[in-house]
Order: structure tokens, then sequence, then C-alpha cells
């Protein structure tokens, strides 16, 4: 039986959308089926704990745009040490760097994402958009 009432909201619990009002907390997929509400997250964990998830793909992102920690830190709202704690996580956990990290000086420092960082970028969307296709067909038969 098909639930005609099925909702899919635009992530509406989700961290990056959060930030933009200044509000922080977990990104979570909501799928509404009737009263029902389906919520999920996905994340991929590593040797040390959380690898790659969300936020962390979105600090990757804004590393990219803005070529510097510092300025993709402050675009999200957090401090330059998380960021690099969250960075150097992910450097540790990974086969190679998602990061290339350039010191400042006379020049400026600077920081750009790897190839293996936009193969982890790519790659979770994609698993983050097959994981909330695959929530919404599976409330669309919910059945009560």
């Amino acid at each position: 039986m098909k639930n005609n009432q099925l909702k899919v909201g635009p992530h509406s619990e989700c961290r990056t959308e959060q930030r933009s009002r200044g509000e922080k907390g977990p990104c979570i997929h909501r799928i509404c089926a009737g009263e029902y509400t389906a919520l999920s997250r996905i994340w991929i964990e590593g040797k040390d704990g959380a690898f790659l998830g969300r936020g962390r793909v979105e600090l990757l992102e804004r590393i990219r745009q803005y070529g510097s920690i510092t300025e993709a830190a402050r675009s999200l709202g957090m401090s330059y040490r998380h960021a690099w704690e969250l960075v150097d996580s992910m450097t540790r956990q990974s086969r190679t760097p998602l990061v290339e990290t350039a010191t400042g000086g006379k020049g400026g420092g600077g920081a750009r994402l790897t190839d293996a960082g936009e193969q982890a970028i790519a790659f979770f969307r994609k698993l983050d958009e097959k994981f909330r296709k695959f929530l919404e067909k599976e409330m669309e038969d919910f059945p009560i």
C-alpha cells in the first residue's frame, strides 16, 4: 500500500542549512509519511572514529572554495582549531591526504584539496543521495 502523504523536506535538520541561520545541530534527512517521520544520518567511520560525514564534507568544500582552512572555518561559524582538528583527523585516517597546506609568509599560506579530497567529496555526496532516495522509497510503503 502506497502512502500518499509522503513528504520530503529539504534536509530540514541539515547542519549546513542551520549554520546559515546561525544554528547548530546534526545533519539529518527527514522523510515524513503521514504522522510518522523517518530520520537518518550517514557517515563513514575510520580507525579513529568518524572519518567523513556531512559536516566534514562541507568543510572540505569550503576549503576548496576559499583556499584557506581559516576562511572555511569562519564561513561555517567554526573555530580554526576545530577545523584544523577535523582536517588532521581525516588526514590521519586516510591513505592519502585530502588537503594540502602551505605555510604562511611573504606569499601567504593556504590550503587546497588533493585529488583524494575531491574523490572523497564526490563519493560521500553520491552515497548520501542514494541513502536519502532509499529512505524515501521505503517510507512510501510505510504500512501504518
